[in-house]
């Protein structure tokens, strides 16, 4: 059986637990342990100097390959194009969006740098997977470099509309480097849509839709297919987190605090595409509007911090404190704190534990790929007694749980009636939302997201090169 090689701009720290949440991270790391492998990427220390060197670590059937990066090539790879560049255009924030020339000219040198370091460590056999906005350079630097092994892409982000692609002056070089993959992976059908859409009408490559359900796609000179894989999460292994958890002491410190209160639970890494501002400000709303709800439900927004070297997140964070004081000055009792805003991690069982213990999951992304606390949030709940998920329609989760209160993290007061309905749910509506999500979560777990990517990596590979030439007028 062939390995399977990891490839992710980050090697994410494993603990008892798993790694902490988050979407890649989880997603990746359940679907590698399984299989065994390897993943290789950065370990995440940034050098003043010398030559970094590959470290090696076997975990079980794991062997995982990491390295460091110079303080240059950081700035300039991951604060710069990667962060400043890629992420907010791929978010739709093409306001935020800083280029500057020569990061990029650094993106693209360490990604030729991260694949010569890989290809002594690769066999003949082995499948690479690549993930994320990172790594999208990675493939066409591993054929530079003679590797012919299959070579998939998955990208964990939204794949912007082509009119805010356009916003990325390398944008053409971007997607050529994509198609240099043999299959490319995204978390939506609009997503995929997208793709197609720059394929065509900006590349002037050309689509079909294939009887398997993939597209085909010829541009640049290659052939390569591509198709949608909403990941997954495993629905009850993070079910019996929560109910291990139950009686531990952040939750018992959660009740013994409440007094009894109902709490609207979310957790973010603290970013602007996270919606946070907005949330905070409906959650006012709903307490203006409906005065019943004062003194009777607190809202716990459990933000990590994250490149916090970058101005753009040291905003929100002074944003939201800003937020959070203003609030709680205006409504707060002497026994009571509408919000707790915890600017901290936590273990993955211990999130798990805390979503069990809330009777809403507030997760309001401005635009997220797919969003996995949603799904973990759903995941956790009491089956007898379950909360209630308040979803984004701009997270790609919002695709699948429909059971879900959806709404538009735009519309304050949209939002903040969401919240009343969620909070006087009865529990008939509730057993019956909760009960349609699991079957979905439980359909659509990471074992049938990572299965299905492997299979079809594996058939695109060996049949393309004997494929005939679409025809000009597909798309």
């Amino acid at each position: 059986m062939s390995r399977l090689i990891i490839v992710s701009n980050r090697v994410a720290p494993i603990s008892e637990g798993g790694p902490a949440a988050g979407g890649l991270a989880v997603g990746v790391y359940d679907a590698l342990k399984e299989t065994g492998g390897m993943w290789f990427g950065w370990s995440g220390d940034v050098l003043a100097s010398g030559q970094p060197q590959i470290a090696l670590e076997e975990r079980g059937p794991v062997t995982f390959a990491t390295i460091g990066l110079l303080r240059r090539d950081y700035d300039q790879y991951y604060r710069g194009f990667s962060n400043a560049t890629l992420w907010p255009a791929f978010h739709y924030r093409a306001d935020l969006v800083q280029y500057d020339r020569h990061e990029y000219e650094g993106y693209s040198r360490v990604n030729a740098w991260l694949a010569q370091q890989l290809v002594p460590l690769l066999r003949e056999d082995d499948v690479i997977w690549v993930h994320d906005y990172h790594l999208i350079p990675f493939a066409q630097a591993l054929r530079a470099a003679g590797v012919k092994n299959r070579i998939g892409f998955f990208l964990h982000i939204p794949f912007p509309a082509s009119q805010v692609l356009l916003a990325v002056p390398p944008h053409r070089e971007l997607v050529q480097a994509l198609c240099a993959f043999d299959l490319l992976g995204f978390q939506t059908r609009p997503d995929l849509r997208a793709f197609c859409d720059y394929i065509v009408n900006e590349a002037g490559g050309t689509t079909a839709l294939q009887p398997d359900g993939l597209t085909r796609i010829e541009a640049f000179g290659q052939t390569l297919c591509a198709g949608d894989y909403p990941i997954g999460v495993y629905p009850d292994e993070i079910a019996e987190l929560a109910r291990a958890g139950e009686r531990g002491k952040p939750v018992r410190t959660l009740k013994s605090t409440l007094h009894g209160r109902k709490v609207i639970m979310s957790v973010d890494r603290l970013d602007y595409s996270k919606g946070l501002v907005e949330r905070f400000r409906a959650f006012e709303r709903l307490l203006d509007h409906t005065p019943a709800q004062r003194n009777k439900v607190s809202f716990v927004q459990i933000a990590p911090p994250t490149r916090a070297d970058l101005h753009a997140y040291q905003d929100i964070r002074l944003r939201l404190e800003a937020e959070s004081g203003r609030i709680n000055g205006r409504y707060a009792e002497l026994d009571w704190t509408p919000i707790w805003y915890i600017h901290r991690q936590y273990e993955r069982a211990v999130l798990a534990a805390l979503f069990r213990a809330s009777n809403v999951g507030y997760v309001t992304p401005l635009r997220d790929g797919m969003n996995l606390v949603a799904k973990e949030y759903v995941s956790a709940q009491d089956p007898e007694d379950p909360g209630v998920l308040v979803l984004s329609r701009f997270a790609g989760a919002a695709q699948e749980l429909s059971g879900a209160l959806i709404v538009n993290p735009l519309d304050i007061d949209g939002m903040a009636d969401a919240l009343g309905t969620a909070l006087s749910m009865p529990l008939a509506e509730r057993l019956a939302r909760y009960q349609d999500m699991m079957a979905q979560l439980r359909e659509n777990n990471v074992s049938v997201w990572r299965d299905r990517f492997m299979r079809d990596l594996g058939r695109v590979s060996v049949r393309q090169a004997s494929l005939p030439p679409l025809e000009r007028a597909q798309g």
